[in-house]
């Protein structure tokens, strides 16, 4: 009997073995959050040390994402994403022949679940990104400022001779060369109009992006990309294809800033773009824009008054290096005035309610703290509009909430007049948003549910401008 049950034990566990699923491999589901769900894609390999994986989610364009803490002791699946907003914990299980769990971030629970294999929606979009050829040529370039090597493509005329050119600057945040926003691939595709134009077009990650070296974005200022974007031009000079007498810079957002710091100190620069650039200081920006995105939002005009009264605290404390500890006292507070109003659904997926304040004050604080926002919130433009002597193009949308040109246009256009610029003009086009797509609000949250196409007239109106200021070579 005894040698029976041993027999049936080493049995049952070898049967066990024989069916424990394997980890490694590609898995594709989804998560969800405050009512919210996010399809997600893992991929999960072995080696000796153990497990590592990383994690794309489509919708966001966000591919290869590392996770960490992986750990398979089965049934249980464990492993963490950590990112700016917060650190995600995925805590599950082997259920049949898919993983189920509790999904937790900032103090909020949710679920997710994965199975195994890749949805036909992710292959379908894959088959989607495969690069049609161009009638154009396409180098993989390099430059160096300093330590920091820059990765970027440039796209030449198919025909010989010294090509007009332009240098791409990305907005602010970690921006890949083709400043891909919601899969909006907005420089690949101002890149490709213009080449196909007769104007060579270079354009590079940011530092600690894609192939590009350096530390986060958030750790340098607008000066430090300012000196980036000279070396791109002296990197462009440098080329016998290129005709060193018509680089011009073209910058979005921040970019739109940058630009003209650029072109303030080179009298060489043949002209500039700013597409939704500022020409108010970045305290200016972030107030008008958060009162904006908040009114598109339908948040209460009292809401909306004490949140900006809290902002223009934050920002003042950043500006004079005053301590945050009552700022953080009063922003937990009204966080937790905040989780009163939450559904009781909502409430039962927030674990700990102290955790959860805290999670958001902390982020807050920190992304106002960054050695970037220090800078960009006192920076005024003005001054460097001033000095800008080349042809200069400004672009804005009209229902752009987040550089409004109620606020910024007019700024721009009399420092350029109080410089003696003779060859200025602007363009506002009517419906678009921050990213120049047809919009109904203008509110980023619309940004992925677009076409990922640019407003009717946009790319014409540009290439138009410029056949009249710079000449292509053949």
């Amino acid at each position: 009997m005894k040698k029976f049950f041993v027999l049936f034990l080493l049995s049952f566990m070898f049967s066990l073995a024989k069916a424990q699923p394997v980890l490694e491999g590609d898995w594709s589901g989804s998560l969800t959050l405050l009512g919210s769900t996010l399809e997600i894609v893992t991929h999960f390999s072995k080696d000796n040390d153990g497990y590592t994986g990383k994690i794309d989610i489509p919708v966001q364009k966000a591919k290869g994402l590392p996770l960490s803490k992986i750990s398979y002791n089965f049934p249980k699946v464990y492993f963490e994403l950590d990112v700016p907003n917060g650190l995600a914990k995925f805590d599950g299980a082997f259920s049949s022949d898919s993983i189920t769990g509790i999904f937790s971030q900032v103090g909020f629970e949710g679920s997710f679940y994965l199975v195994s294999g890749i949805k036909e929606s992710v292959i379908q979009e894959k088959k989607e990104e495969v690069k049609e050829p161009v009638p154009y040529k396409e180098e993989e370039v390099t430059f160096k400022n300093g330590d920091i090597s820059f990765a970027g493509t440039l796209t030449l005329p198919p025909y010989p001779g010294k090509h007009p050119a332009v240098v791409m600057i990305t907005g602010s945040g970690p921006q890949n060369r083709d400043e891909e926003v919601a899969g909006f691939k907005i420089f690949g595709k101002i890149a490709d109009h213009l080449t196909k134009n007769g104007i060579a077009v270079l354009r590079y990650d940011d530092e600690g992006v894609g192939g590009t070296t350096g530390k986060s974005v958030d750790q340098y200022t607008s000066e430090d990309f300012a000196t980036d974007v000279e070396q791109a031009v002296k990197f462009l000079r440098s080329r016998s294809d290129i005709n060193p007498k018509q680089i011009g810079l073209f910058g979005h957002s921040e970019g739109g800033v940058i630009a003209p710091l650029v072109a303030s100190r080179d009298e060489n620069i043949a002209f500039i773009i700013c597409m939704g650039g500022t020409g108010v200081t970045g305290e200016e920006i972030i107030l008008e824009q958060s009162r904006l995105i908040m009114k598109a939002s339908y948040v209460p005009p009292e809401t909306i008054n004490k949140d900006l009264n809290t902002l223009r605290t934050m920002l003042d404390n950043v500006k004079s290096d005053k301590n945050m500890d009552e700022i953080k006292k009063t922003m937990k507070e009204e966080r937790l005035k905040e989780y009163e109003k939450l559904s009781e659904n909502q409430k039962s997926q927030i674990k700990n309610k102290d955790e959860w304040a805290d999670s958001f004050v902390q982020g807050y604080v920190k992304a106002f703290s960054s050695t970037w926002m220090k800078y960009f919130i006192k920076y005024d433009p003005k001054p460097a509009l001033e000095k800008v002597k080349c042809p200069a193009l400004l672009l804005f949308g009209e229902l752009d909430l987040q550089v409004p040109p109620d606020q910024n246009l007019k700024p721009m256009t009399e420092a350029l007049k109080r410089g003696g610029n003779k060859d200025f003009e602007s363009k506002v086009f009517i419906k678009a948003n921050h990213l120049f797509q047809e919009s109904t609000t203008g509110s980023p949250s619309e940004y992925g549910t677009l076409p990922k196409e640019f407003v009717s007239g946009f790319l014409d109106y540009i290439t138009n401008w410029l056949s009249r200021r710079v000449s292509p070579s053949r």
